[in-house]
């Protein structure tokens, strides 16, 4: 008798799921009810085409909705670059300005519709980690401190980025510098204790390795501003720990100082905080200023003078980056970007 064998599939386990069929563009464009095109509009914020606004939420939440994101490969074969703007992260503690700043240029970077990655900076630095960064291919880098050389703007050029902008004390050939320079930072609190009639200025100069890179710029602020009075200047290194400080502190009858530039507002605090336990009375027989204008130096009692530090926005940066990248046959510019005024309080 004749047979015919059946073979009947077996179901998919729980180990082996049946894939998900990843969303597309053409998806979004049915759901929200337009075209391909329009969600490419949208989705990539083309400025050269008007959508409006309703149309531009029922594309975002149709997105949304299907779990849509677009393909960063496939947009970069459409424009011919990437969308990836790469920021090596700092190599030292930063303090809470410039972690706003660089959250501020994050966030407006990105409403430009570019990919923002901070690359660790672990065990290579200068010219050998821009290579690293080339392999990345970004459309731009941003580069804090100091270290980049010609040679590595070169390098990242040859692999496409249009712009390469530094951040630091000095401008780099072939990259557009925006320049800060710490020592108005420290022109500012010298100046500014000497018109309250201090004579012995301390400054500190944090320990931690790095940070020479604006702790030294402020200290020769401090001098500059004081070159030519009777005041002197005595440079005062200082670990971040409370007992450094209270090292520091138990030297302070024959250092004879009756004023100190802290360095920032965290040094201002620990070093106060020193001083007070030691019975050293604020301000009358030592002054304090630090630096920042950070909140909580204005909770301390007495209330903490700072040096208030003007940086450029998050959003003026992103702009200047996507300019670059739009014109990038442009000569490298060169912006001051780093302004300070002292914030008179109790402490001085």
């Amino acid at each position: 008798m004749p047979y015919v064998m059946v073979q009947i599939p077996k179901p998919p386990s729980a180990a082996s799921p049946t894939p998900r069929s990843v969303p597309t563009s053409a998806d979004v464009a049915r759901l929200a009810g337009v075209s391909r095109a329009t969600v490419s509009y949208v989705l990539n914020n083309t400025s050269a085409v008007r959508i409006s606004e309703p149309t531009r939420r029922r594309v975002h939440q149709a997105a949304k909705e299907l779990g849509y994101v677009p393909h960063a490969a496939a947009r970069t074969l459409r424009a011919g670059h990437s969308r990836m703007v790469l920021m090596p992260a700092p190599a030292i503690p930063v303090g809470p300005l410039y972690g706003q700043f660089i959250n501020d240029l994050q966030w407006a970077l990105s409403r430009l519709d570019y990919t923002v990655v901070q690359y660790g900076t672990a065990g290579v630095r200068g010219d050998e980690a821009a290579r690293a960064w080339a392999e990345l291919r970004p459309v731009a880098v941003l580069v804090p401190g100091s270290g980049l050389g010609p040679e590595g703007v070169a390098v990242l050029k040859r692999a496409g980025a249009r712009a390469v902008v530094t951040l630091g004390p000095e401008r780099v050939h072939g990259a557009h510098a925006l320049l800060m320079d710490h020592g108005v930072v420290g022109h500012c609190a010298g100046a500014h204790l000497y018109a309250r009639g201090r004579r012995r200025i301390g400054v500190v100069v944090p320990d931690d390795a790095g940070l020479e890179t604006f702790s030294r710029p402020r200290l020769e602020g401090v001098r500059q501003a004081l070159r030519g009075t009777d005041a002197t200047v005595t440079e005062l290194p200082l670990g971040y720990t409370e007992r450094s400080a209270a090292e520091l502190i138990s030297r302070w009858p024959e250092l004879g100082i009756d004023a100190v530039f802290a360095y920032n507002d965290e040094y201002a605090m620990l070093v106060m905080r020193a001083l007070q336990d030691a019975g050293v009375r604020v301000p009358d027989e030592t002054a304090v200023v630090g630096a920042d204008d950070l909140m909580l130096g204005r909770l301390l009692r007495p209330r903490l003078s700072t040096v208030r530090i003007d940086l450029p926005s998050g959003r003026e940066l992103a702009e200047l980056v996507d300019r670059v990248v739009r014109d990038c046959g442009d000569e490298p510019e060169t912006h001051r970007v780093l302004g300070a005024s002292v914030v008179r309080r109790e402490s001085s």
